[in-house]
């Protein structure tokens, strides 16, 4: 006997130290409200931050596709020197050519380049003579690559790029918050399991005590005393176990919220107990509208169709329309050949057609039937993923159904056990029970309560899972994800 309460002493303080432990500690414990645990997971995350980045590289994306669009200026100057054969004495005659030049193009919406070009020069041979031009053109296709959705084919396509990438960013945000919240119900699971534990450990310490004095009396035999003895080293550990959970779970939450290291985290909000109706149509609808996945696979079916529609473009002819108009000045003086340049004495102008078509348009056509199957492929998968979220809603509302039920099933079975162990305890005073069986049946008092405040955890998290599978987890915990969210990231790297 004196060995068992040498075992009961030192697990008794091995408790004692590890329960000081945070009562030992000097900074003042973080208290932490579900609301502002989410919002330090949305602001602190780092695995959040990196996926910010993709929007943001994205609109870089759009800013260089509207670079079509930056008028090009060229700038030249060129010396030549020529030899020709003079047809009178048959002698080389040299000439030298200087020559700057200007020139300016746009790119049109209709994907027609209009552009304008100036060029003087300056001859020398026998005598010295200018020669300047101005020359207006465009140049614009009238089948192939013709109108703004061919033009601007890459403009587009970066800007549902960057709608995808947000919907990207809105999973990963709805799987942060939901794991933010599995996280925080599931400490507050283990403080209430530490709770149940140390009331189980004081009542089977108070048992022993009586159990002692009556053993003194000698009402019972000694036996019982060691009975008492190990079921309390028994609770001890327990609680030691659940001490050690509990500790775990706070570091969970503080790598995730970026806690600083060493304080006490202590929950402010307790899961709810409330009933929570959910209409299983009006549930699917939102999910079919909401769910950023979907959300996601949608913008990738808008990408198939626009290429799918400039495939198809491109399988017509290449029929171009060019046209120009200009004049010129050519004069000994250079300012007369200004004059006669700005005077247009004598102007020049063009128009023709350019047609051309590969005979048989193989690539064409096949880059055009492969642009079909994508959008067909994309189509399929949409609807696999609805098909996955219908089941995912419809197992989501049976889940919070039968978690609900539970709750007063778990209700019932601790105020059983809590009445069927006062039961035992005067039957142990009377002596038709044993140390044993109070302590039995204490066990299964114990257990109750543990479902009791799981079956309460499931639900809450019960309720988060029907929350992220219908898209709406990031309402209800009032977070908006406007569309320049990660405007401000592009903005500081220019």
């Amino acid at each position: 006997m004196k060995r068992s309460m040498r075992l009961t002493a030192a697990v008794t303080l091995c408790l004692a130290l590890g329960s000081a432990g945070p009562l030992l500690a000097q900074e003042p414990a973080i208290e932490l409200t579900l609301k502002e645990a989410i919002r330090l997971g949305f602001e602190r995350n780092l695995d959040l931050k990196v996926e910010l980045y993709n929007p943001a590289i994205a609109e870089a994306d759009i800013r260089r596709s509207l670079g079509i669009y930056d008028p090009l200026l060229s700038l030249g100057a060129r010396y030549d020197r020529s030899n020709n054969t003079n047809t009178i004495n048959f002698s080389p005659v040299k000439f030298d050519q200087y020559q700057v030049s200007a020139g300016l193009s746009q790119l049109l919406p209709t994907g027609g380049l209009v552009g304008a070009a100036a060029t003087s020069s300056k001859i020398k041979g026998t005598s010295s003579f200018y020669s300047n031009d101005v020359t207006f053109s465009i140049s614009q296709p009238l089948l192939r690559d013709f109108g703004r959705e061919n033009t601007e084919l890459e403009i587009a396509v970066s800007r549902f790029s960057k709608e995808g990438s947000l919907d990207r960013f809105r999973t990963r945000l709805s799987d942060t918050v939901a794991q933010i919240r599995t996280d925080y119900f599931r400490l507050y699971n283990l403080r209430e399991v530490l709770a149940v534990r140390r009331n189980s450990l004081a009542l089977a310490r108070t048992i022993l005590d009586e159990t002692q004095a009556r053993v003194r009396a000698g009402v019972l035999p000694a036996m019982e005393i060691l009975n008492a003895e190990f079921t309390v080293a028994t609770r001890e550990r327990e609680v030691i176990d659940a001490e050690r959970a509990v500790r775990d779970q706070m570091d969970v939450l503080r790598v995730a919220l970026q806690l600083e290291q060493g304080r006490d985290v202590v929950l402010l909000d307790q899961p709810t107990r409330d009933s929570y109706p959910v209409v299983e149509e009006e549930a699917l609808a939102l999910a079919i509208r909401s769910r950023p996945e979907l959300a996601q696979q949608r913008v990738a079916i808008k990408i198939d169709e626009l290429q799918r529609r400039v495939a198809r473009n491109r399988v017509l002819p290449d029929l171009t329309l060019d046209a120009s108009l200009g004049t010129a000045g050519f004069d000994p003086r250079f300012g007369r050949t200004m004059e006669k340049t700005a005077t247009a004495d004598a102007p020049n102008w063009g128009i023709g057609l350019q047609f051309s078509y590969p005979l048989g348009n193989r690539a064409a056509e096949n880059d055009y039937i492969k642009s079909k199957l994508a959008v067909e492929q994309a189509q399929t998968q949409l609807q696999s993923l609805e098909a996955g979220v219908v089941r995912d809603v419809r197992a989501a509302i049976r889940l919070v159904a039968s978690s609900y039920k539970q709750l007063e099933v778990t209700s019932r079975g601790t105020a059983y056990a809590q009445d069927r162990l006062r039961a035992f305890q005067k039957r142990n005073v009377v002596g038709l029970a044993t140390t044993k069986d109070v302590f039995d049946v204490e066990n299964d008092l114990v257990t109750a309560q543990g479902n009791q405040i799981q079956a309460v955890v499931d639900y809450n998290n019960a309720i988060t899972q029907l929350w992220r599978v219908t898209g709406e987890i990031l309402d209800r915990q009032g977070i908006r994800v406007a569309e320049g969210v990660a405007d401000t990231l592009y903005n500081k790297a220019k």
